[in-house]
């Protein structure tokens, strides 16, 4: 992960250059841009959302940073502007209690979210996903430590 956001701020760096080398990959770049394929490439390698992290067996979802959708509350992004992990629970069974000054609780999120509920570390990605109380308890205690 290191390595790529190192290489990205490099090519950056080199993209914003008043050199006549630089300013041509820029051109050509900026008429890229213009193919949907390759502006959402560069949209997800930007802002993280093609990265998947390997939290370990699970759905897709899993380990991926998940889109800003909204919610009955706001959109995704404004909820977690705090800092705070965000657990999106369309099953309404869920609780964050022993986590609550940490996590933020929304039921009935979205119909556009595709899982019963997802449990979000505070840098978007998906930590958990499902519907059981007992797994989400042990994902809420590996990425947010010890209930209060």
């Amino acid at each position: 992960m290191a390595a790529d956001v190192l290489d990205l701020t490099r090519a950056q760096a080199v993209l914003i250059s008043t050199e006549p080398g630089p300013q041509a990959v820029r051109r050509l770049f900026t008429q890229l841009m213009d193919f949907d394929d390759v502006n959402r490439f560069l949209t997800e390698r930007i802002t993280a959302i093609g990265i998947r992290y390997d939290f370990g067996p699970g759905p897709e979802l899993l380990g991926r940073r998940l889109r800003d959708l909204p919610t009955k509350r706001g959109r995704r992004y404004e909820l977690m502007r705090q800092g705070r992990g965000l657990l999106l629970d369309q099953t309404g069974s869920l609780t964050v209690d022993g986590w609550t000054d940490r996590v933020d609780l929304v039921t009935d999120p979205s119909e556009e979210l595709d899982a019963p509920a997802v449990l979000l570390r505070p840098d978007g990605h998906v930590a958990w996903t499902g519907d059981d109380q007992r797994t989400l308890t042990d994902h809420l205690h590996r990425w947010f430590g010890a209930p209060h």
